[in-house]
Order: structure tokens, then sequence, then C-alpha cells
């Protein structure tokens, strides 16, 4: 292993900038909310990866939820392998889109047809068009704090007062583009009702994150995604439930199997693809059936389904339908959770904790936040500390206090503990 000096990490950040904007390709990778220099990964086995100096990590990103049987498996490996041997692509059908496609199909009753594409921006774009197209509509409505893509109608943030509309949250994004998007506050069902009582004929979709990931891990309340449900039946309007992060995550069977609500459309990726690029939006038939090449609504994709990306995702999804891996990846999640706000309390850190299924949070807040608000007041400053004291330690956090975190099944009981301790260490050096 180098020292600080002279680290790989350092010269590869420094060569990065000068061909990278920022010197990563995803803003997420970027250490520029709590300082110091990003981790450049050379391999990665189970639950752990390794940087360029060598240093072993506990991962506790895993690719951003798709390493949900650990890293490198070998079943994985060896579905990649086989599919490769035999071209790595084609640009016509092949039976694994199929089979993905059914099994899919199989394991989310809401979804009776697919489309597969290759990453979750293009799903949820995707599914955004379609509802609008179906619907002859033009407005959506979104969540503060859900992420659902850089699509340009997407990118917005709330505007000032009560159902207003939202402002560009990235330059290059004109105002037009947004205009129709409104921005609600997550989990508020009176604000939700108003919108539907002053423009419901308008709306085309409403899309959420029923567990969203991209304010740290912020469930959904039953009665709010209920409400949900029964204002876009009454109204015509398309539910789009984004679990690109959630789906297959937190639950064989999704969020909305959790929730026992039905969307109109599923946005899907991540777990799917198993670390490839993969993809896909779906839902009810009759509105799937206006996708080109059927219908009107038009989507493309030249890698789409891509032969190499579906092996790993069926392998992936072969493997977490084994008995028992859901009650065990959501045992080490709660397991963590439980140990880090133990671990807190005993430094006297205002800290706690929440998990669903293989997704987790934590939050430097006295209680857990149901809002992007209140994930906004948590302690910044300490979480920063805490970020770099487990880097340190060999815990690798997500680089950012707003986002989930997420187990595989390779995280033991073992690595858990050995996790919470490293942590009980860094609480009461930072408390």
């Amino acid at each position: 292993m180098t020292t600080d000096s002279t680290s790989k990490n350092e010269i590869l950040f420094a060569r990065a900038q000068q061909s990278t904007p920022g010197g990563v390709n995803s803003p997420v990778r970027a250490f520029r909310s709590v300082g110091g220099t990003p981790r450049f990964i050379t391999r990665a086995e189970g639950p752990y990866f390794w940087d360029a100096d060598g240093k072993r990590y506990i991962d506790y990103i895993g690719s951003w939820g798709p390493a949900i049987v650990g890293h490198a498996h070998p079943q994985v490996i060896k579905a990649v392998q086989a599919a490769a041997a035999n071209g790595l692509s084609f640009g016509a059908p092949t039976e694994g889109e199929i089979e993905i496609a059914e099994e899919i199909c199989r394991l989310l009753p809401s979804i009776e047809q697919v489309r597969l594409v290759s990453s979750g921006t293009e799903a949820t774009m995707s599914a955004l068009r379609l509802a609008r197209g179906a619907t002859g509509r033009d407005k959506i409505v979104k969540f503060e704090g859900c992420y659902h893509g850089h699509a340009d109608s997407l990118l917005v943030k709330a505007g000032s007062g009560l159902l207003t509309f939202g402002n560009p949250t990235s330059a290059g994004v004109p105002e037009d583009f947004v205009k129709h998007t409104l921005v609600l506050d997550y989990n508020n069902i009176p604000q939700l009702e108003d919108a539907f009582a002053s423009m419901g004929d308008t709306i085309a979709c409403v899309i959420v994150e029923p567990v969203a990931g991209n304010m740290n891990l912020i469930r959904a309340t039953p009665e709010f995604l209920q409400r949900m449900r029964e204002l876009c039946t009454e109204y015509g309007t398309v539910l789009i439930f984004d679990e690109v992060m959630c789906g297959f995550r937190v639950g064989l069977g999704g969020a909305q199997e959790l929730y026992g609500i039905t969307p109109d459309l599923t946005a899907l990726g991540k777990v799917i693809g198993g670390g490839l690029p993969v993809a896909a939006f779906g839902g009810r038939a009759d509105l799937m059936q206006k996708m080109a090449p059927i219908g009107p609504v038009y989507q493309a994709g030249t890698l789409s389904g891509n032969p190499v990306a579906v092996a790993a995702g069926m392998s992936t999804l072969k493997l977490i339908q084994e008995p028992g891996f859901y009650e065990r990846l959501g045992a080490a999640a709660q397991r963590l959770v439980d140990g880090l706000t133990e671990a807190a309390r005993e430094a006297g850190i205002p800290f706690c904790g929440d998990a669903v299924g293989g997704m987790f949070g934590f939050y430097f807040n006295h209680d857990i936040p149901s809002t992007y608000g209140q994930m906004m007041a948590g302690d910044k400053e300490r979480f920063n500390r805490f970020f770099h004291g487990m880097l340190d330690e060999g815990v690798y956090f997500a680089p950012a206090m707003f986002e989930a975190g997420f187990v595989s099944a390779q995280h033991t009981d073992a690595v858990i503990d050995e996790t919470v301790e490293a942590a009980r260490r860094v609480f009461k050096r930072i408390g």
C-alpha cells in the first residue's frame, strides 16, 4: 500500500480531472460534498472492494444498488462470460430478452408488458412520455427529494409556494421544459388533494419513489400512496412507481408488493441488470400497446436488451429467489442500523436509522425524517466527519448524507459487526 504522499488515488484523480469534468463520470461518485479524494476502485468481491492503493473497504453502496448478491458472484460471472463468448451485441432480438421480460412480468403482476432500456433515466423518461401520449395531457406531478434520472422535465426543484410549478435545477434546462412539472411535498396528502382538485383533469401522471433513496432512505406512508392511487384512478391519471432503486431491493415484489398498491406503470433498473446496464419500464398492456412499433409513442435504443447485460440480470433474478434470501438480507440491514444507532447513543450523538429490505438509511437527526425538509435539517458536518472516519477504518458509505445505503447477501453478521465496531470507535472520536 502506498503512503498518503504517493497515493495512487490522488494521482488518478488529478489525471481524471484533465479529461473528465470533475474527474468522475457521475456526480454521486465525487467527494465534493464531504471533501477529499475519491477512491478509484480496482476490484471487488463479495461485500468488499479495493482501491488503487490496495486498501480494502466494506462496501455499502453496492454500485448504488445492483450488487444485491455481492460483487463478482460466481454464477453471475459465469453467465456473463458465456453470453460474451457468443458476441457482445447484435442489434436484433434474442431469446434472452424474452426470458427476462417474462420473469419481470411474473414477479411483478402489475406489469403485463415491459420494454427493456439501458438506464433508469431512459426508463422514467419513457414512462413519462407514454403517460402523456396515452392521456393527451401535459402536466406531471413529482415530489421534492425524489430523483427520477436526469431527463429535462424531471430536473426540477419546488417553487416558492403551494401548487407552484418548479424551476430548473440544472443549467441547460429551459424553463419551458419544466413548466408543466408540479413539485409537491413527499408524504403530504392535503397538498396532493389540492393539486388534483385544482387541475386533476390536466395531470398526465404522478411519478413517485415509493421508497425514496435519493434524499437518504425515506419511506412513503401507506396512506400517502393509497390516496395517490385513489386520486389517479378518479381523474384518469397514470400512476408511475419509480422502482429503479427499490425494485427487487426491498422485496421480491418490490415496494408495490410491500404496500399492496398497483401502479399503472413501473420503472425498474439496477438489480435487474446485476451490475450491467439494464433497465425497464412496463405496466398495463393497454398502455404498453401504445408504444412503437405498434403505437404512436416512440422510444428506441441501440443497446436495449443487450445480451451480455441481460444474462447478468437474469442470473441475478434467479439468485434472489432462493428460499430465505430476503429474510437474510433484511436481517443484515436491520442489524447494521441497530448497531450503528446503539454505538451513536453510547457516544451521546443524535442519530437514528431505518431499513427496508436490503436498503438502509442513517440520519444525524433525533427522529427518522419523512420529508425532504426534515432530511435537510440533519447535521451535515458531523456526517462528513463520520464518513471520513469510517473511510479510514475501511468502511465505505455513500459520500453524501442524502443517499441511501445497500447491503448484499454477502454482508454476514461478522461483516456487519466489524462495521459497527469501527463506527463505535469513530463516534467516540467525533462525539
